[in-house]
């Protein structure tokens, strides 16, 4: 069987910022990376580097959207992440 090791990380700065905005820790968002249902999208509002914005189910069954930037050589940079939109949860449900 095939793994792929990836290196997931964050500014704890900015993850403190995040936890008391959005009631979301990156701790809890780093396992909507692996929600096979999950939706990705480029983030079009990005500006600097290319940024992906993700819905999909945290381990305790949330509905999270997460932005994460790809960091070389194999990492994912969390940036954000909070509750889906009702939006996004119709979204996620097609």
């Amino acid at each position: 069987m095939y793994t792929c090791e990836v290196d997931i990380s964050w500014d704890p700065r900015k993850a403190g910022l995040n936890l008391r905005k959005h009631g979301v820790a990156f701790e809890e968002a780093e396992g909507a990376l692996y929600d096979p249902q999950a939706i990705v999208r480029e983030d079009p509002d990005a500006k600097g580097e290319q940024r992906f914005v993700l819905v999909g189910t945290d381990v305790s069954g949330r509905l999270l959207t997460v932005v994460y930037a790809f960091r070389e050589p194999d990492g994912i940079r969390l940036i954000s992440a909070r509750r889906a939109t009702a939006h996004e949860r119709g979204q996620y449900a097609r």
